[in-house]
């Protein structure tokens, strides 16, 4: 079976799509131009299915890499035959060729092989062979030979047991079939390690925990994982030691008793304590955690998704405050395109003179740079400062937003904030952070690493390659699905675009720079390193508002440009004139247009952008008051329903603000009147939401809230 026809059938896309995915892929094309641009030749796959043929084609290659290694190692050592090629070319998993592997691995010296050396595998075989006329001391006493170091008639025994024991390990057989049953009745189970009862409090739910490996969700695997890669806990997989020997020994023992038989069923218990049993348990975690870590991974992608995709309060001036007690309030005053006016600090918390004065001054910053609204970090502090701002005078109009400040700190501290700006602190930089994310969280946070950004659950568990992949995966998506307006860009976030790099993205703000605003999309040709290739990747993502072209301002490809103008002239007029036309784009039947490059599906969305050319993608913003009674974990009281916005998603439940500095639970048992699978069904990160408070535990600092019947 080719890859294409296996890629097909697993992932169930015609053969035709997977092929034409791949040869695009191998000609340089990026995830979110194929999706968007080549639906003719891929049948309208989505980012997703892209993703996944690129993924499980890489998982195909290590596979393959793996064989050949596997086939070099084995004709070195000359041990190679037909048939052993035949079964390691079909091998169709990592496992599966592993087992075959197992009998002929380079390995440290093992109790089966001086049993070898010392002559004892005629012995070994004269037991397989379960015969009841043998007499099996008889039998060993011919193999005692001092000289090898076979002093005894036990002693040969002992070796043809080794023997066996390892032949029966290395069986593919055996292995898969025993395999089989650690992953169906594996039990996982962990116990605190002696003396680590204090130090490992955080693990204390699995001082004594056993369930379903199957079952086990990864959050909690993964907080096992964890538990025992820290020292606290003893983690194992388990299966019954007699269903697991009894399995083995059906490939090996004859139905009919004798001395032989019961030789060779002590060497398969002794194979299975000694060998097998430690071998699959090792693999069985190792499995687990891949699971696990791909669940994780899912999970934070989805978060971060929407996190990236938050509506945007869009270009308005803004003043920020990074709130703060003892320390003061930090304030910034940003235009309308997110550029520094005015920094300052604020002591309202510090006194009544002190509130006073800082009360004015805010009211006359959001008059003398015309502010409409004005975000506040939601740390420490935040509610107060909200509290305190709205009793203030301010214009009419202006909004007053609670903004998640989670990576702030991490940014104001980064080469890229420092680059920036270069003459300001970090209190400046975290500021204005808090601000540009009001205005667009995308543009914002593609400077921070996700990682810190606060959702997810593990991420710092999981395979980190992996989750940079899908990370990077997930935010060049959501980049390329909003559009970049290639004037205002940062680098970071031009960055992101298809087929463009650091370097070309530093390159493009330099040009612009020294040579102004860029007016055409021909003209990004001219920026250095940026050449037809990265060009027909990214044009079509990359926007020019207000440039000499009005297609530049929407998502049609340059490639498509001919395409309108005939469009236009058919409609009798310029091609400007179909831009924001909606009577006249009705007129247009697409199906004019077909040819043998261009199909229905891209006809169809030019027709959409010429309607609304540059559309965002993200929903509206709208703002979320919290409770202004509730400031205070000691303010909760079971049975309120309060407003909050989901700021975390997890397989077991979702994290909410509801405004008293520490967000409560919303367990997945609690999220609606029905059976909920996965909590992504009911939420999704920044969502507002009405919840219930169920407990409130003040001494451990934990709030669990309902969305039930709410």
């Amino acid at each position: 079976m080719t890859h294409i026809t296996r890629i097909s059938q697993e992932i169930q896309v015609p053969e035709k799509q997977v092929t034409a995915v791949l040869n695009l892929l191998d000609q340089g094309a990026t995830i979110p131009f194929i999706a968007r641009y080549r639906k003719e030749k891929t049948g309208s796959l989505d980012e997703v299915a892209v993703t996944q043929i690129r993924d499980r084609h890489q998982s195909l290659a290590v596979l393959d890499a793996r064989k050949a290694a596997v086939l070099k190692s084995l004709t070195e050592r000359d041990l190679l035959t037909p048939d052993l090629e035949q079964a390691v070319g079909t091998a169709d998993t990592l496992a599966g060729l592993e087992d075959l592997y197992e009998k002929y691995r380079p390995r440290r010296r093992t109790r089966a092989m001086a049993a070898r050396e010392q002559g004892l595998a005629p012995l070994a075989d004269m037991l397989l062979a379960q015969s009841p006329d043998t007499d099996i001391k008889q039998a060993a006493r011919g193999f005692v030979n001092f000289d090898k170091g076979v002093e005894t008639i036990d002693q040969a025994l002992a070796g043809a047991k080794d023997i066996i024991a390892e032949t029966v390990n290395e069986d593919p057989k055996v292995r898969d079939a025993v395999r089989q049953l650690y992953q169906k009745q594996g039990m996982i189970q962990s116990r605190v390690k002696k003396g680590q009862e204090q130090a490992g409090t955080k693990f204390r739910d699995y001082f004594d925990w056993q369930e379903s490996a199957l079952k086990a969700p990864s959050h909690r695997i993964l907080a096992m994982l964890r538990g025992a890669r820290e020292g606290m806990l003893t983690l194992h997989v388990t299966v019954d030691p007699d269903l697991a020997v009894q399995t083995m020994a059906s490939f090996y023992l004859k139905k009919q008793a004798s001395a032989c038989r019961d030789q060779v069923s002590a060497a398969i218990q002794d194979g299975y304590k000694r060998l097998l049993g430690k071998s699959l348990e090792k693999e069985c975690l190792q499995a687990l955690k891949l699971a696990a870590d791909h669940e994780a991974i899912q999970v934070f992608v989805k978060n971060i998704k929407d996190l990236l995709l938050a509506p945007p309060l869009g270009e308005k001036p803004i003043l920020a405050i990074d709130p703060g007690f003892r320390t003061g309030c930090k304030i910034v005053c940003l235009d309308a395109k997110g550029d520094l006016c005015h920094h300052g600090v604020i002591y309202p918390h510090t006194g009544e003179a002190a509130r006073e004065k800082a009360g004015r001054m805010l009211e006359d910053l959001v008059n003398q740079y015309l502010i409409q609204a004005v975000a506040i970090g939601n740390g420490t502090a935040g509610r107060e400062t909200l509290a305190f701002v709205r009793e203030l005078a301010l214009a009419k109009g202006v909004e007053l937003v609670m903004v998640d400040e989670s990576g702030a700190s991490v940014y104001s501290a980064s080469d890229i904030a420092r680059q920036e700006f270069p003459d300001h602190d970090i209190t400046v930089r975290g500021a204005v952070s808090i601000g540009r994310r009001l205005m667009d969280p995308l543009a914002e946070l593609v400077k921070i690493d996700p990682r810190s950004i606060g959702v997810g659950q593990y991420q710092h568990d999981v395979d980190q390659k992996q989750l940079r992949q899908a990370l990077d995966d997930t935010i060049q998506i959501c980049v390329n699905q909003v559009g970049v307006e290639v004037n205002t860009a940062s680098r970071e976030l031009l960055a992101r675009v298809a087929g463009l790099n650091d370097t070309i993205a530093a390159n493009l703000v330099q040009y612009r720079r020294e040579n102004g605003p860029f007016q055409t999309r021909k003209g990004f040709l001219k920026v250095p390193r940026l050449g037809p290739k990265a060009f027909e990747q990214a044009a079509g993502f990359l926007r020019i508002c207000n440039g000499k072209n009005p297609l530049d301002a929407s998502g049609i490809h340059p490639e498509s440009y001919s395409i309108v103008e005939q469009m236009a002239k058919d409609q009798g007029c310029a091609p400007k004139d179909l831009v924001k036309s909606p009577d006249r784009v009705k007129k247009i039947d697409p199906r004019v247009y077909i040819t043998s490059q261009t199909g229905l599906p891209t006809l169809t969305d030019i027709l959409a952008e010429l309607r609304l050319p540059g559309r965002d993608p993200r929903k509206s913003f709208q703002t979320v008051s919290f409770d202004p009674l509730v400031k205070d974990i000691k303010d909760l009281v079971p049975g309120m329903t309060l407003p909050g916005i989901v700021t975390n998603v997890t397989a077991f439940g979702a994290f909410v603000d509801i405004g008293v500095h520490r967000d409560g639970l919303v367990h997945i048992s609690q999220m609606a009147d029905r059976f909920v699978k996965d909590p992504n069904e009911i939420v999704s990160v920044h969502q507002p939401v009405q919840v219930r408070v169920l407990e409130v535990d003040t001494v451990e600092n934990r709030i669990s809230l309902s969305l039930k019947s709410v």
